[in-house]
Parts: structure tokens; C-alpha cells; sequence
């Protein structure tokens, strides 16, 4: 069993590094815009990206899961025919949903609250969508043949092609906020580049129809559940937006930016896991792996809660230059925002807890689960957003974030239980979770105490560390994890 999680975790590292690298390189820009930008314009640029995340869903309709669940099928199509009807269809579709939102683009940015003297930023907008969508399918392609470096290189070039444009164009050129996306334009014409040999490799122009139907079959139902799932994600920018302004949206998206570091674990872990779950499902332990898979998820996850939560009111402050600017994580206007980052935190590490249930749904093709599921979660962060904000503020919104996935945890966990029943490791997961809100219990009293000095905060970490180290782990699995992972006693 260790073997497995062994590999399972030398994937996610390989991919961890690329994902890390290039979202820290993207996380670069928050203290670079909020330092830069006043939150009014860091609202705008938050709610046009709110959209663009809707749209890519959209424009991929779920064929991006439907590719990776059926490269691997041998009955249907040849080995061109399974990268070709995906990427042509992809092709198709991205290329009317960008002309269509060309065609219509006063009334889709003045819905945005975009000022009239940034329409002209949608023919930045479509063309990014389009590359984006087709560019897709090869990245899925260098997942599957388990390419890791070289996904890794091409993700990485991307980003710091765009983070590289930007503090040119803004520092140098003294552009606005048109920068941010003439930037993600070219970083995404260059991934296109980077992955058009692929493309040439595996294209032929023809259609299976069989394989299409397939494809079409599995990946639509993860249409809604993809825009469900995107919802959960930026709904509230817009939301927030309509019941407060501009300046507090930017306050909010700042420092849920901060919830980075979680959604970093996460990521890495997600494009590592679904391979391999798919590889594992057939090996007579697999059940067993993947319980254990839940346990250390589960406890890497606390353990990068609790050590963000504690420390990042001090790590923002920290100080540094850059051409001849002294910059901080985010920018002094944003800091009275920090107090949602631990729910922020919490919420993302729930959003990995539903990764790891998806094996279910994947394995015993129950993908019509995921747009009810997601859709719910949708509902219930848009219903709390509403009941929250004006209550609570941005803390209101974190709290519908975490509400959302808090319940397609839930759900997923229902689904894969009815068709592919694991047994997990209960206990231990009660225990973590107990750890966790003791101490946030603590942690947000002296918070509004105004006793949360740093001595308080190591305690509350050492006492989280001991509390794990004694109540979860255990000692001949301790052992043998450490041998297995490459840790040998000398």
C-alpha cells in the first residue's frame, strides 16, 4: 500500500513544483497590483476574471474530463481519433463562443460594471478564452502520458511570460489596467505555440462519431457542474459588488488570494490523483489506498491551515523592493481584510476533500451526480452570499465559500459511498478536524481580543503538532511511512 501513496506522492510532487512555481509567479502580481492599483481598479480586474473563469468553463463543456476518462479506452477510436475528436470539437466551439462574445460585449461588461472606456478590452477577453480551450486538450494530453517535466516546463513559461509582461508594460510603460490582460494574451499564444507540436503529432481532421457520442455523453454533465463549481469560485465577486462597491470587493479578492497556499496543495494533489486513481481501481488494495490517500490528504492539509492562519498577519507586513518600490504581500490599503484568510484556508482544503471523493464518480461513470451536486453547493454559496454580506461583510462571503464546499464534500462522499463504498479512517479524521476547531476557536477570541501575539500563535501551533503527532499518527505507521517514502534510518 505504501508503494502506491509513494508514487502517488512523487507525482504530486513533480507536478506540486511546476504548480508552485507557477502560481507563486502569478501570486507575484497581488502585491504588485494592490501596491500599484487602488482597490477600485483591482475590482474591475477581479470581476472581469470572475467571468473569464465562468466562460472557460463553458467553452471546454466538460471535454477535458471526458478526454481523460477515455484516452485510455481501447474498444472505440484509434490513437489519433482520441486526441482529435476532443480537440476539434473544443476547436469548434471556442471559436463561436468567442465570436459571440465579441458580438455582445456592451451588455455582457456593463452587467460586469466595467466603465465604458475598457470596452474595448473584450477583444483581449475572447481571444484568451479561445487559446486557453484549445491549448487544453494537448496539457491533458501530457498528463496521460504522464509527462510530467515537460507540463511542468510549459506551465511554468507561461506564467512567467505573463508576470514578466506585466511589470514591463505597468513599470516600465506606464500602462493600466489593460496591461493585466494584453499580458494573459500573450502568455497564452505562447502556450499555444509550446503545445502545437503536440497538436500536430496526434491531429487528423475527422471525427469519430462513436467516440464523440462517448465523449459528449460523460463530459456534459460536467458542463453544469463545472460552471456550478466556478460559481462557487467567483460568484461572490460580482455579488459582493452589487450589495457594497468597488473598494471592498478589491479589499476581499486581496486577501482571498491569500488562500493560495491551500489551493496550491491542493492543485498539485488533484492532477496527480485522478491518474492515478484510475491506474490504482484496478489493483486488489485499492480501497485500502485510497482511505489512507483521505487520512494524509486530510492531515497535510490541517497542517498548511494552521501554519498560514497563525503566521499571515505577519508574513504580509514583511517588506521588500522591487525596482526601487518597497512592496508587501498585499498592499496596506487591503490588510483590514486578513481576518478571512483562515476561512478562506478552510474552505479550499474542503475543496480537496471533494476531489478525493470524486474517485466514485469517475470509476462507475456516475457523472450525472456532479452537476447536482455542484449545483447545490452553487445555490447554497449564492443563497448565504446574499444573507451573509450584508450582516458580515467580506467575512460573509469566505463564510458562503466554505458553506459550498463544506456540501459538495458532502455530497460526493454520499455518491462514491453508494457505488463504491470505501471504508475510511474515521476516527481520524474526527480528530483532525476536532484539533482544527479548537484552535480556530481560540485563535479568532484573542483575534478580536486584540491578544493574538506571536508566543500565543507558536503555542497554538506546537500544541496542534503534538496533538496530531500523538492522537493520529501512529507509531508502526509512522515507521513504516517513513521508510517507504524514502527516509531510511542511518
Amino acid at each position: 500500500m505504501f508503494k502506491q501513496i509513494k508514487q502517488l506522492t512523487k507525482d504530486t510532487a513533480i507536478y506540486g513544483i511546476s504548480t508552485m512555481v507557477s502560481r507563486f509567479l502569478s501570486f507575484f502580481l497581488v502585491p504588485f497590483y494592490t501596491n500599484i492599483f487602488i482597490p477600485e481598479d483591482y475590482g474591475i480586474i477581479t470581476n472581469i476574471y470572475a467571468f473569464i473563469g465562468l466562460l472557460s468553463v463553458i467553452f471546454l463543456y466538460g471535454m477535458d474530463a471526458a478526454y481523460l476518462k477515455y484516452d485510455s479506452e481501447p474498444s472505440i477510436g484509434g490513437f489519433k481519433d482520441k486526441f482529435s475528436t476532443p480537440f476539434l470539437s473544443v476547436l469548434i466551439v471556442a471559436f463561436f463562443f468567442s465570436l459571440l462574445l465579441i458580438l455582445t460585449q456592451e451588455p455582457i461588461l456593463k452587467l460586469l460594471a466595467v466603465p465604458q472606456k475598457f470596452y474595448y478590452l473584450i477583444f483581449l477577453i475572447a481571444p484568451i478564452l479561445f487559446l486557453d480551450a484549445i491549448s487544453s486538450i494537448p496539457f491533458i494530453k501530457l498528463r496521460i502520458e504522464r509527462r510530467a517535466k515537460k507540463f511542468a516546463l510549459f506551465k511554468t513559461l507561461n506564467i512567467l511570460i505573463n508576470v514578466t509582461l506585466n511589470l514591463f508594460l505597468i513599470l516600465k510603460l506606464k500602462w493600466g489596467i489593460e496591461a493585466v490582460f494584453v499580458s494573459n494574451l500573450l502568455a497564452s499564444f505562447a502556450s499555444f505555440l509550446m503545445t502545437l507540436p503536440i497538436v500536430l503529432k496526434n491531429l487528423k481532421f475527422d471525427f469519430n462519431t462513436l467516440l464523440l457520442k462517448r465523449l459528449l455523453k460523460f463530459g456534459l454533465p460536467y458542463l453544469p457542474a463545472g460552471l456550478a463549481a466556478m460559481v462557487i469560485q467567483v460568484i461572490d465577486r460580482p455579488i459582493m459588488e452589487h450589495l457594497t462597491d468597488l473598494n471592498t470587493l478589491g479589499i476581499y479578492q486581496a486577501n482571498y488570494k491569500l488562500g493560495i497556499f491551500m489551493m496550491l496543495f491542493v492543485n498539485m494533489f488533484q492532477y496527480a490523483w485522478q491518474p492515478f486513481f484510475l491506474q490504482e481501481a484496478k489493483t486488489e488494495n485499492a480501497k485500502e489506498v485510497f482511505a489512507k490517500v483521505l487520512t494524509y490528504f486530510t492531515l497535510a492539509g490541517s497542517i498548511i491551515l494552521m501554519v498560514i492562519s497563525l503566521f499571515i498577519d505577519n508574513i504580509v507586513k514583511i517588506n521588500f523592493e522591487i525596482f526601487g518600490k518597497q512592496l508587501s504581500l498585499i498592499g496596506s490599503a487591503y490588510w483590514s481584510g486578513l481576518d478571512i484568510v483562515p476561512v478562506v484556508l478552510l474552505g479550499y482544503l474542503f475543496n480537496g476533500l471533494y476531489v478525493v471523493f470524486t474517485v466514485g464518480i469517475y470509476l462507475k461513470e456516475k457523472s450525472i451526480y456532479a452537476p447536482i451536486i455542484t449545483g447545490t453547493g452553487a445555490v447554497v454559496n449564492i443563497v448565504v452570499n446574499f444573507i451573509l454580506i450584508p450582516l458580515m461583510g467580506i467575512m460573509g462571503a469566505a463564510l458562503a465559500t466554505l458553506a459550498s464546499y463544506l456540501v459538495m464534500a458532502i455530497g460526493f462522499y454520499l455518491v462514491t459511498q453508494k457505488f463504491y463504498k470505501i471504508n475510511y479512517e474515521y476516527d481520524k479524521i474526527i480528530k483532525i478536524f476536532s484539533s482544527i476547531i479548537l484552535i480556530g476557536i481560540i485563535y479568532y477570541n484573542l483575534l478580536y481580543n486584540g491578544n493574538l501575539f506571536l508566543i500565543y500563535k507558536i503555542i497554538m501551533l506546537i500544541l496542534f503538532l503534538l496533538f496530531i503527532s500523538f492522537f493520529v499518527i501512529e507509531k508502526n505507521e509512522f515507521i513504516s511511512l517513513k521508510r517507504n517514502l524514502g527516509f531510511k534510518r542511518k
